[in-house]
Formats: structure tokens, sequence, C-alpha cells
């Protein structure tokens, strides 16, 4: 699989041409209607059978071995090259695909409302090929212990055409906020806990589940011991009816952490008794925030690398974000939130207001600027080809056990192409 960066004057045709693939082919695999110019900076993905390396001033088939993984004398070979010859800069090199490891994958998907939206569904059933989990969000625990349900539609029939697990997400949501009040009833009271405990095993069974799966946020940092507990309790009940059990986490980066989201997170506590975990290691760019990447790479790398150092790295999930956000500038702390937004949606408002999308290097995300009809400037950051692909490599740089998405609904259809190409998905039914 090619990521090609769009440069000014080119087109789906010159792509076509360019490597041997039909204009429809490339337009299918990123969803473009070809009739429709391209944007400059805008990443395509071209669907080849492994990829090219143009070198570079500097780099060598040593250095290019390196950095794909790829046997310097297999590189030499197949592009019919001596591994001691110097290069030409701006040589074409093919790189052959590279064996691919076996992960998981999971995706939340969260009907609004009392039904589930068709488009919804839609995208549950295209994105199921390519998960082992699909995650209905959510569960929402009472102060009795019952459970209010979401709308399920058919995700139980969707998740067993395509041999996915799904995965009943339970949450301490009380007026689509977190609640703190209600989480210290369910770690503190026994019978709350019985109760809750019966209902999640019941309704598992009644609707297919097999992992369960506790959401439970902004909880009392006088709790973490509590939660602890409940957590070992839990594990011991499910896994004994037969459940997986897994937790959602706060993305920290010490034991010590302080703030509302982290302090009642105990990693090593949720390594200890959880089958694995999901990291939420989004929205450090959020709606109600200054502008910037929603998963920049490095804020990311620190929270598994800290992660790593209380759980093996076939418990950690890695959380990534399926959207991106468009601020009106200035940014002003308590003022208009931004837009979520697409991938998809992010290029084609780039093509309408002719913004070039750039770049950020450190921060491993695109990103542009624009001006609206108000006069008022915007700016934009998503998702691409690029920003994936590297958080894809991170998984494989530090042996995690898979991806979780948030959340499904929104096109992106890069990420399932570029994540059939590096992994193979374990199915576990």
């Amino acid at each position: 699989m090619q990521i090609h960066v769009i440069q000014p004057g080119q087109s789906l045709y010159g792509l076509s041409q360019a490597y041997g693939v039909p204009v429809q082919t490339i337009a299918d695999a990123n969803e473009l209607q070809v009739d429709r110019s391209l944007v400059v900076g805008q990443a395509v993905v071209i669907p080849i059978v492994g990829s090219y390396h143009w070198l570079q001033p500097g780099e060598s088939l040593y250095s290019v071995s390196r950095r794909y993984g790829v046997p310097i004398a297999t590189l030499a070979s197949v592009n019919q090259l001596s591994p001691s010859q110097t290069l030409p800069v701006g040589l074409r090199l093919y790189i052959p695909p590279r064996a691919k490891r076996s992960v998981e994958s999971n995706a939340y998907v969260e009907p609004r409302g009392e039904t589930v939206a068709p488009a919804l569904t839609a995208s549950a059933r295209e994105a199921a090929p390519h998960l082992t989990y699909l995650a209905p969000f959510s569960f929402r625990i009472q102060r009795d212990g019952s459970l209010v349900a979401p709308p399920l539609d058919d995700f139980a029939g969707i998740a067993a055409a395509q041999r996915v697990t799904l995965m009943m997400v339970v949450t301490n949501l009380e007026n689509d906020q977190f609640s703190a009040e209600l989480g210290r009833i369910i770690m503190n009271d026994q019978t709350v806990q019985t109760a809750l405990l019966d209902n999640i095993v019941r309704t598992a069974r009644a609707n297919g589940f097999q992992d369960i799966h506790f959401d439970l946020e902004f909880l009392r940092p006088e709790d973490r011991e509590a939660y602890n507990r409940f957590l070992a309790r839990a594990s011991e009940r499910l896994h004994a009816e037969g459940f997986l059990m897994s937790t959602a986490l706060a993305p920290k980066t010490s034991a010590t952490q302080q703030g509302a989201w982290y302090e009642a997170h105990d990693y090593a506590a949720h390594g200890r008794y959880a089958d694995f975990v999901v990291i939420m290691t989004y929205e450090w760019g959020y709606s109600g925030g200054p502008p910037m990447a929603v998963s920049p790479i490095g804020p990311v790398r620190r929270v598994l690398e800290y992660a790593l150092t209380e759980m093996p790295g076939n418990k950690i999930m890695m959380g990534q974000n399926l959207y991106g956000y468009d601020w009106t500038l200035p940014f002003v702390p308590g003022g208009e939130y931004a837009k979520a937004l697409s991938p998809q949606a992010a290029i084609d408002l780039a093509r309408r207001m002719n913004a070039s999308i750039e770049y950020d290097y450190t921060a491993q995300a695109p990103h542009f600027n624009y001006w609206d009809a108000q006069g008022r400037e915007h700016e934009v950051w998503f998702e691409d080809a690029r920003s994936i692909q590297a958080k894809f490599d991170l998984i494989k740089e530090l042996g995690l056990r898979g991806i979780s998405y948030w959340k499904l609904g929104l096109p992106f259809p890069q990420n399932w192409l570029l994540l059939e190409d590096n992994f193979t998905i374990a199915k576990r039914r």
C-alpha cells in the first residue's frame, strides 16, 4: 500500500499513470469522486502490493532497509541492484510487503436517541470485517444496580456475520455526564454491586455479549482502592461465568498523575484484573480547548510507554479517534466549541475553501486554515493516512495488543485499508 501526498497540479489520472492503477480503483479506495479535484497536501492511498520509496539525499540501501525492516539483500534483489553500489538521489525502490502480525481491533458505536440511525448501522456493517470487537455505547448503571440499555438494532447479527465479539460497555453516565456520585455508590455499596453483576451477567447472556467492558470515569480519588476491589470481584465473577472483562483507562503518564479523570484509575490493578484495557489516547485537542492535534504522537507514546511499566503490552489497546475538529479563531476559553468532523469531511472542506493541507511532523497530524463567509478564520486538525500509519508503527514498535476506535459513523476509508495492510485482525469467535 502506497501513501501519496498530492502536489500542485496532480490528478487522479496522473496517479493512475504513475502507479499503473486504474483511476476508479484509486477513487474507490479513498472514496473520492473522479470528477472532483484533489487538494494540495491531501494524502491518498494507492492500493498496490508493497510500496515505493524514492531515495533521498544521504540515504542508501542500508538506511532504507532499516527504515522498512526489509533485509538489504531482499531490497537489492527485488530492485535488481548490487548491495554495494552507490545509488542516485530520486531512484524509485520497490519495498516488498512485510510479514504481518496479528492484533485485535475494537470500535465503539454510539446510537443517539431511542433508535439506531441507518447510517450508523451501515457504518458498523462496513467496519465489522476489520474488527475483533464491536462495542455499543453504553449500558448505563442505575443507582440500584440495574441497567439502561442503548438501542442495539442488529448489532448482534452484524457481529455474528463477521465473527466479531460483542463488547458490553458499562458506564457510570447520568444525564449524559460521568457521575462521581453514582461511582461512589457502585464502588462502596456491596448490595448494589451484587445486583449490578447479576444484571450484567443476565443481560450479556440474553444479548450475546462475550466481553464486559467497564468504562467508569471521573470517579472520586478516594474511591481508587474501592474501584480496585470492585474490579477484583467483577473479574472473579465474570470469568467464572465464562466472560472476558476489559476496562477503559484515562491517558496517564505516571501513577501519581493528578486530576479528576486520572486519580481513581490504577493502571497496575487494571492490568492485574482485566483481560485487556483500552487506553483513551486522544482528546488532547478537544472541542472546548485550543486548536491542536486530537492525538499527537508524542503524548500518545508517553502514555503507552508508562502503561508498559504497569502491565504487559499484550493487554494494551491503543485508543484512536476517527474524527477531527474545526475551531473558530481566535480561541477563547469558554467560548465557541469546535465542531467535530470526519477525515473525509475535512478534505471536502479544504477543497471547498481552496485551502492547502499541511502536515505537522512533530504531532504526526494534518491541519489547515481557512476563512469562512463571515470573515472568521478557522483552524482544522484531523486524521489522514500518514497520521494513522504513524500510530500503526507505534503499535508494532511497542508490541501492543491492538487498537480501539472512538467511534464509528465518521468516514475514514483509508484507516481500514491501512489497518488490513499492516496487520492480520484476530477473530475470537
